[in-house]
């Protein structure tokens, strides 16, 4: 154990589901969805050593990653509880929230009412308001949206309200704003989970997102497994969009990142603090660039990168702490449309020093949230939040 005490650090490979879910149907959902072996298939064949070692290829059937004799980790599939596969859903599951009653989604665009109090916050009529994949919209309605300064409203399989502009059209911060006035404005029965300002620059055929997202989540009910570390006197540090999920609610410190390079920065930044305590850390390049964007091949390189600097941080870890990597869903990027799909999660929880073993299927994304309490000796709530 290190002389301030243990550290527990949580890495999600954001959509890195590893096989469809039992009640895939359910979400509409092929039995082959499979984001991480898809990817790695769809590559030929991935070198992934370090995976390898901690034992990915003993719950994940990926081209190239073979099963570990002895892991190095304890390693298992964790299936959802809740009724969801988005990003809010998942990671507040990790953290003891089960969602029962699913958030409303709007497969046909949202209704006029809504548009129209959006409308008056932005000042001028929308352009969109229907389902699509973000990076096709702006190119559908970028060159109309420059031309007329109205903002792109659009929402996807998920329970999200995104809103596109362009950085020299609508200024970042009026973006923003009009988002926060829509979290306001959103309320039951159209209490989506997420508003997401999408800003993005360029030109027609050549539209970019860049990293000025922000995304307005519901706050979490209490108390989440991150306010019960937080209650118990251990630090929080929420890395990537982490913050703008849980509403900063149990997150003490932290930092947006423009992309996963920048994710591992601020991690091995905050391993080398040598403070004790808990760092949670967003990986959104997979599912944002990739999955959504149905790019296997770009998926399977970042799972490379990955691998290759995953070892600065376990060269990081002593006895006493503790390193989980998981997912929040999946988004396979060899499936058909662009949403998000419902699948297991990796387990790979590693302890140095602690033999690894393979546990088989779990209940629950909770088991992450439960065994970064047990690193630090808090006791584990009886029972999740249900909402």
């Amino acid at each position: 154990m290190s002389p301030s005490g243990p550290r527990a650090v949580v890495l999600v490979v954001d959509s890195g589901g590893i096989g469809a879910a039992p009640d895939h149907e359910r979400f509409h959902d092929a039995s082959d969805v499979d984001t991480l072996g898809n990817a790695s298939r769809a590559a030929g064949s991935l070198a992934l050593p370090t995976f390898e070692r901690l034992g990915l290829g003993n719950i994940a059937k990926m081209a190239g990653v073979a099963p570990a004799t002895a892991p190095l980790a304890s390693v298992g599939r964790l299936r959802e509880r809740s009724a969801g596969k988005d990003t809010i859903t998942g990671h507040w599951e990790m953290m003891g929230i089960v969602i029962r009653n699913a958030f409303p989604t709007y497969p046909n665009g949202f209704p006029p009412e809504v548009v129209e109090r959006f409308e008056k916050i932005a000042g001028s009529k929308v352009l969109g308001n229907r389902t699509a994949s973000g990076t096709q919209i702006i190119e559908e309605l970028g060159a109309e949206h420059m031309r007329s300064g109205r903002p792109i409203l659009y929402t996807s399989a998920d329970s999200v309200f995104q809103v596109a502009a362009h950085e020299e059209v609508v200024p970042i911060e009026t973006l923003w704003d009009w988002c926060v006035r829509a979290r306001e404005m959103l309320v039951a029965p159209d209490r989506v989970n997420r508003v997401i300002a999408r800003p993005f620059i360029g030109v027609q055929g050549h539209f970019v997102r860049t990293a000025n997202r922000r995304d307005y989540a519901v706050a979490p009910p209490s108390p989440s497994m991150l306010e019960i570390l937080e209650d118990a006197g251990i630090s929080t540090c929420g890395v990537g969009k982490i913050g703008d999920i849980f509403c900063c609610q149990g997150i003490a410190a932290g930092q947006r990142t423009a992309d996963n390079d920048e994710g591992i920065a601020r991690t091995i930044e905050w391993l080398d603090r040598d403070s004790s305590g808990f760092c949670f850390t967003n990986f959104n390049d997979f599912d944002s660039k990739y999955g959504h964007r149905r790019d296997a091949d770009g998926y399977a390189k970042a799972l490379i990168d990955l691998d290759r600097k995953l070892p600065r941080i376990l060269d990081r870890l002593r006895t006493g702490d503790r390193l989980i990597l998981t997912a929040d869903h999946g988004c396979d990027p060899t499936a058909s449309g662009t949403d998000h799909t419902r699948e297991y999660s990796p387990l790979v929880d590693y302890r140095p020093g602690v033999p690894g073993a393979v546990l088989g299927d779990l209940d629950s994304f909770a088991q992450v949230g439960a065994r970064v309490l047990a690193t630090f000796g808090v006791s584990v709530p009886a029972e999740a939040i249900v909402v």
